[in-house]
């Protein structure tokens, strides 16, 4: 059993977030296809199947593959090496490699990213209702009420199959994070060792058959001239912006950092297709009318995720290649065999 220690700081500190990532949800996934799934992902189950021509995915470099836990914590170490040795002009890191893992890009590029629009809506919309939760009843019963094995005991937070050992919040708080693909978990720890950062859980929060419905419907390709016009992450932020958003908000949608999705807003602010106001400490982007009939009749695919690159490790024969977008959306492009 996990348990998440608060301190009356932590209570001001839990935040709702919409997704821990496109590397995070990926791994998840991955560890959803090595099992029998229910009725609400058999679609989904069916359609990756027929791409993934593979199954389970090779090792590279030998070895045994790491579990879930293992493969979050790879993500989450890969993640802060490169953050770590990166200078503070650079945007995004390079792809996550590690010989133990399986190959997370193939994962997102099969499992997730032709459902990465539809998938964020849900997650929205979960999000959305998590919080009126926390209006009416405050964080003792949004924490009570994330799933049915993860229970508030205060001022301890338990997870039922989490590894057995303690995490102490020390006042830096808690994002909470639903999950699509988490479905064979209550909840996982994606992140916890950065420096007075907060902690990040993901819960699980599945669809049932109804909801699943409308999700595993895959887009068109008419989205590819836009993309092919401003770069695939700036068609896929002109995507998100069909809702106002935050700088934070928007970065957390296309799994990239804030400093790229900075950048990206101010091309697409100097070119007349967003505006950007500001609300104290916060900038708020909105499509303009340009942009909005730009965006009209197309739905780009979301372009394949970034991570850590290790250092000297040569391409093997058969490894996906990675797109050639001058900005690449921060994710995965991973040989790597795994999992928020």
């Amino acid at each position: 059993m996990q348990r998440i220690h608060f301190t009356p700081a932590d209570f001001a500190r839990v935040r709702l977030r919409t997704s821990a990532g496109p590397v995070v949800e990926s791994a998840f996934a991955y560890g959803l296809l090595g099992r029998g799934v229910s009725a609400p992902f058999a679609r989904w189950r069916s359609q990756v199947g027929e791409r993934l021509t593979q199954w389970p995915l090779p090792l590279s470099g030998g070895g045994a593959a790491p579990g879930l836990d293992g493969l979050l914590d790879l993500i989450e170490r890969s993640a802060r090496s490169v953050s770590a040795e990166a200078p503070a002009t650079r945007t995004a890191p390079g792809p996550l490699f590690h010989p133990a893992a399986g190959d997370l890009s193939l994962v997102w590029r099969a499992a997730v990213a032709p459902y990465w629009e539809q998938l964020l809506h849900y997650l929205e919309a979960e999000c959305e209702a998590r919080g009126r939760v926390l209006m009416a009843g405050g964080v003792e019963l949004l924490l009570a009420t994330l799933h049915s094995k993860i229970t508030w005991r205060a001022p301890v937070l338990e997870i039922a199959d989490g590894p057995d050992e303690d995490v102490s919040l020390d006042g830096r708080g808690l994002v909470l994070t639903p999950s699509v693909f988490l479905a064979h978990r209550p909840g996982r720890i994606t992140r916890r060792r950065a420096e007075n950062g907060p902690v990040v859980l993901a819960f699980a929060a599945p669809p049932d058959t109804h909801q699943a419905a409308g999700l595993w419907d895959e887009p068109d390709d008419s989205g590819q001239s836009l993309g092919a016009l401003v770069g695939q992450t700036r068609a896929a932020a002109l995507h998100a912006l069909r809702s106002s958003c935050t700088t934070s908000q928007l970065a957390d949608r296309l799994g990239i950092s804030a400093a790229g999705a900075s950048q990206h807003t101010a091309v697409l602010r100097r070119a007349g297709l967003i505006t950007t106001r500001r609300i104290r400490n916060m900038v708020l982007h909105t499509l303009t009318p340009l942009g909005v009939a730009l965006l009209k009749g197309m739905s780009p695919r979301p372009a394949a995720p970034t991570a850590v690159r290790a250092q000297g490790r040569r391409r093997p024969a058969g490894a996906v290649v990675r797109h050639r977008d001058p900005h690449p959306v921060v994710g995965l492009t991973a040989r790597t065999t795994p999992a928020a």
